[in-house]
């Protein structure tokens, strides 16, 4: 186990430290002594335009993989271990849309593990005389999100192959379903779900479990789309989001799923009011199209969404993606707060290592007080300096 100094001290200085750890018995450092710090700090957006609507965010082996739209046949992704290395986490391609039936502006790629494999749903506009535009899935070689993927084909989500779009998959009672974004006979753009006979295929059309029905949920156009499950204590949440993306006014609302079945309308219960929404204190509108990951130490949960920095920007390539810590009502149901601004310091998702090892807060283990390694003296007897927890960076160090 090696001690890294964060401001650079010497390595004098770090054996005095192993000396007093080792002699005196004083720190210790193990897995109910040492608590996992935050990562590196941050400031929204994580990621800046132009692909960078419509975001999943995964953290998988502590590595985030993040894909978005990009508006072209293609499928990018960035990969960093850090949500602060996002920003400047290079793009890689791994993917080109080219058969006929799907080929231009992809939308809303979503990034599934299942059963030690990789997906990516998403949605593309098909070349002239292929119908509408629907949902095609990509299948990874073996378990890296990375790819490389091969193409899996459509989803028969809709009758006469009908328009389906912003589509993730939910893993219910030991069986998977596909929820999606498609239009109902009365016009309004809802969120179904369908049965999966595979990761890559249906076995039956969607049926409804959400319409546009509520004041905020038309605001602009009448809009359900974007959804993104969530589970936590033995409960399933259904997020979505609402209203046109196109306003200030998008936003997020959410579902639960009650018992019974899943692709009953009646299994689920609407919230009455949103869950996540503009902010013009903080300069954020539109805030939506979601989605949640972890962070590396398992300890916390997160959200990925875009939104504009003005509320005379609509659904094009202004948006940009943000990500902030979320919490957890007393009732159980998650709380996410309200959008941060740009020009809010966030310390970054528990357990980030940046390549550089776990970091942590070492602790005295008799007074509880935390090991502050701001300015160690390089003689013998300098002071040891001691302080109550805060998780301040001169009481983080990075062990490896």
């Amino acid at each position: 186990m090696m001690l890294v100094h964060r401001r650079g001290a010497s390595r004098r200085a770090l054996s005095l430290v192993a000396a007093l750890i080792v002699a005196l018995s004083v720190i210790a450092v193990g897995q109910d002594q040492a608590d996992a710090a935050p990562g590196p700090s941050f400031t929204n957006p994580v990621v800046p335009t132009p692909n960078s609507a419509d975001p999943t965010l995964v953290q998988y082996n502590g590595q985030y993989y993040y894909v978005a739209t990009t508006w072209t046949s293609d499928i990018l992704m960035r990969r960093s271990s850090t949500i602060a290395g996002l920003r400047s986490a290079p793009e890689q391609r791994v993917f080109r849309a080219s058969q006929n039936e799907g080929c231009c502006t992809m939308w809303a790629p979503h990034l599934e593990q299942i059963n030690n494999r990789w997906y990516i749903y998403y949605s593309v506009e098909p070349r002239a005389g292929y119908g509408s535009r629907r949902t095609h899935v990509l299948e990874s070689a073996a378990n890296d999100p990375a790819g490389p993927y091969t193409y899996r084909g459509v989803l028969n989500l809709m009758p006469n192959n009908g328009w389906a779009i912003d589509g993730a998959v939910l893993k219910l009672n030991g069986a998977l379903y596909f929820h999606y974004s498609a239009f109902h006979a009365d016009g309004l753009q809802s969120i179904y779900i369908a049965p999966m006979s595979s990761p890559t295929s249906v076995s039956a059309h969607g049926t409804r479990i959400s319409a546009p029905t509520l004041a905020w949920e038309r605001q602009g156009q009448p809009v359900n789309e974007g959804s993104f499950a969530l589970q936590r204590g033995g409960r399933t949440f259904l997020t979505y989001s609402a209203s046109y993306c196109g306003t200030a006014d998008y936003k997020l609302g959410m579902l639960e799923y009650r018992g019974g079945d899943p692709l009953a309308a009646s299994s689920w219960t609407k919230f009455a009011n949103p869950i996540f929404q503009r902010n013009n204190g903080n300069g954020v509108y539109g805030p939506g199209h979601h989605s949640f990951f972890t962070s590396p130490d398992g300890t916390e949960t997160w959200i990925a969404y875009h939104a504009n920095s003005s509320a005379s920007q609509g659904c094009g390539t202004t948006r940009t993606t943000r990500v902030q810590k979320i919490s957890w009502n007393a009732d159980g149901t998650p709380n996410l707060g309200v959008p941060v601004s740009t020009s809010t310091v966030l310390a970054g998702p528990s357990g980030e290592t940046g390549g550089s090892g776990t970091r942590v807060r070492i602790r005295n283990q008799h007074s509880n007080l935390c090991l502050d390694n701001y300015s160690w003296g390089t003689e013998p007897g300098s002071e040891v300096r001691q302080w109550t927890c805060t998780g301040a960076a001169n009481q983080q160090w990075v062990v490896g």
